[in-house]
């Protein structure tokens, strides 16, 4: 795939020149008459480096590439500019140019300089770290995540019970650590249980214990979660699965401050702070009968809402960052980072499935990538979808839009198919599928030879 250019200048003739030029070298070029345009571009398509003027009629060069930058962090851009100052190159270096070019230009500095930005890749991107004030084990400088960050330092400290609200995937349970962590409890036990994950019988058992005959299979006594989160803090995760019965149990235990075991009649003393997260709107569920509405108001003494991740996209190369370096340790890899093009589909992706699902993302690229780059090739088909590319245009990327499941699945593993030249095992890797279930799929939808 040719590297794509976008070069940006209101000088037509410069343009017309520039655009040959770089054709000639084979690179694909598109091109920008101003600053504003060209952001505008950047986050309609993407590209592998950016080549802008400094001065231009409405937005400048140094006002786009902050722009630019803001957006996708990992793209370079070159400045070029005819007025030479030691203000404007250190102005543009701060801003984040990748490099700084003089006009007229040195077309041999200009090549090696865009030859240099394309193997720099995402070199950069990542190095920001995290603030002082970020809980231990949270990433992310978005505003919605410095103001959960500031609430969950007031309130750690506290005995309120707390209520997490977030989409499944955005990092409920770290935000209970920190909590936790945070708190006097801290040196204690954070004990977690997914109400959820447990029949209402077993779940019963998991949180308040049992003597020893109970029930079928009950051969001692056992002490619930209450008892060995005495002292410290139990995290509820999917409070909003536990059925109503239990709820009444749950809430005399919060309300008494303590539990009785199955079978027995002796109640225990018990010193916890309740976390409860949930990804349901339990305001609808006490409307609709789901949920008691006096342990809605037990639990939600305090509630803190987790941004879904397509809420701060900011933050997206912080976190693909920190993934990538995580995997690549694990796998025993090495990696410079993503390149621009892998970054602008991860920072176009929705991410229904959030932060967990870019981290399984980025996991999947590090175990399948070849080189020391993480390319848009190494990303599952789902997040390839969203790039056009050059050879798709507006209508072909809508053409799914109101079509079947199955259409709009047959219609990927065509195209997939013919553009790797109709090789299967390339085919089944590019859509993140077995080439078994690939052969399967196509047989289904009669598209074999």
């Amino acid at each position: 795939m040719k590297a794509r250019i976008l070069v940006v200048d209101d000088d037509r003739a410069h343009l017309t020149m520039l655009t040959a030029m770089l054709e000639s070298w084979g690179y694909e070029v598109e091109t920008a008459p101003d600053g504003s345009d060209a952001v505008d571009m950047v986050r309609g398509k993407a590209y592998d480096a950016i080549l802008t003027d400094v001065r231009m009629a409405e937005v400048d060069g140094i006002e786009a590439l902050r722009r630019i930058k803001g957006f996708n962090p990992c793209l370079p851009v070159l400045i070029m500019t005819a007025y030479s100052s030691v203000d404007t190159a250190i102005g543009a270096l701060k801003a984040g140019a990748f490099d700084y070019l003089h006009k007229p230009l040195d077309f041999d500095e200009l090549r090696s300089g865009l030859e240099r930005a394309l193997a720099h890749g995402g070199l950069r991107q990542g190095q920001e770290g995290e603030s002082p004030a970020v809980p231990a084990g949270m990433i992310g400088s978005a505003p919605a995540m410095r103001e959960l960050f500031a609430m969950i330092r007031a309130v750690a400290p506290s005995e309120a019970s707390v209520l997490v609200l977030g989409e499944s995937g955005t990092g409920k349970e770290l935000v209970a650590r920190a909590l936790h962590e945070g708190s006097p409890r801290g040196a204690r036990r954070l004990v977690t249980v997914n109400c959820a994950a447990l029949a209402e019988n077993l779940l019963e058992s998991e949180l308040f214990g049992h003597e020893k005959g109970a029930f079928t299979g009950a051969q001692r006594q056992r002490d619930g979660l209450f008892v060995q989160a005495d002292g410290g803090t139990l995290f509820m995760d999917e409070i909003g699965e536990m059925p109503v019965a239990l709820q009444a149990k749950l809430l005399r235990a919060l309300q008494q401050g303590e539990v009785q075991r199955l079978g027995s009649d002796r109640p225990v003393r018990v010193d916890v702070r309740i976390i409860a997260a949930t990804n349901r709107d339990l305001q609808a569920e006490v409307a609709a009968g789901h949920f008691r509405e006096d342990l809605y108001y037990r639990l939600n003494v305090i509630a803190l809402r987790v941004p879904a991740l397509r809420e701060r996209p900011e933050d997206i190369p912080l976190l693909a960052r920190h993934f990538l370096d995580r995997f690549a340790q694990r796998n025993r890899k090495s990696f410079r980072g993503f390149t621009p093009r892998a970054m602008d589909l991860m920072l176009r992706h929705d991410w229904p499935g959030n932060v967990r699902e870019l981290e399984n993302a980025v996991e999947r690229a590090v175990i399948l990538a070849p080189g020391e780059m993480i390319t848009e090739r190494d990303l599952p088909a789902g997040l390839r979808a969203g790039d056009r590319g050059p050879g798709l245009d507006h209508e072909s990327s809508g053409r799914t839009a109101g079509v079947s499941l199955e259409d709009a699945e047959r219609e990927a593993i065509t195209r997939t198919l013919e553009q790797v030249g109709h090789n299967k095992s390339e085919a089944a890797r590019v859509l993140g599928v077995t080439r078994v279930t690939l052969r399967s799929k196509m047989r289904k939808f009669g598209l074999e030879p």
